[in-house]
């Protein structure tokens, strides 16, 4: 069965969006993985599909309605799938998540808009909060696009050269170590010696070194929860 994706959002005509293209639209063609889209204003309210309302004690903006919400969520078989629902206020998204999902049948996602969702929504739904960041967007495609390519290029057969997935960002606890290739020189910059130098040990023994390096440096949280880990 391929990895199933149900997206909830009141703009369809945003997907597939660079999930069509390379890798990630071969698999999509090839059924690897299924998209499937609900537009939410479908299940709007009276005549004009209304799907948002007034903050009650007001404030600004406009929120999206608990009960066009429901709706639309219970239209969908979950099959054993999360229902995840894209939000700056949500935990962040990491990579040990995404392979989790990727492990599982697939994901509904509910791509938010306007000031958020109703509360009540999320609590009677039972729904997965999730941030790709300490950003805020217009709405929730981008972010649920990033979590689906995160999640299918996991999957089994997708990616020329599975090996690669080991040595990737996050994999390890640790940022990947620079990269380099053909020319050996370039503005002054050459390629350093030990990755020419054929001796496997050395070279394995600098990319680590070189990981934890640029680590320490660019996320401390990440390097003391790896130290913590190794101590």
């Amino acid at each position: 069965m391929p990895f199933s994706v149900s997206v909830i959002t009141l703009t369809p005509e945003a997907w597939p969006g660079a999930l069509g293209a390379s890798l990630i639209g071969s698999g999509l063609e090839k059924s690897v993985w299924s998209l499937e889209l609900i537009d939410l204003r479908g299940f709007g309210d009276g005549k004009h599909r209304q799907v948002d309302d007034t903050p009650a004690g007001g404030g600004a903006g406009m929120v999206m309605k608990a009960d066009v919400a429901a709706r639309a969520i219970d239209s969908l078989p979950r099959d054993g799938r999360p229902l995840i629902y894209l939000t700056p206020r949500g935990k962040p998204l990491t990579q040990a998540r995404v392979r989790e999902l990727a492990d599982g049948p697939g994901v509904v996602l509910f791509c938010g808009r306007f000031e958020g969702l109703d509360e009540r929504a999320i609590l009677t739904r039972e729904m997965e909060e999730i941030a790709v960041g300490d950003i805020v967007l217009t709405g929730g495609d981008l972010p649920a696009q990033m979590l689906v390519e995160a999640s299918v290029r996991l999957l089994p057969g997708l990616l020329g050269n599975a090996d690669s997935l080991g040595e990737e960002s996050f994999e390890s606890g640790l940022l990947e170590h620079p990269l380099y290739t053909r020319p050996r020189s370039f503005e002054g910059h050459e390629i350093p010696p030990v990755l020419m130098s054929g001796d496997h040990a050395k070279i394995a023994a600098w990319k680590k070194q070189q990981s934890e390096s640029v680590t320490e440096a660019r996320r401390p949280d990440l390097w003391a929860v790896y130290k913590g880990d190794k101590a």
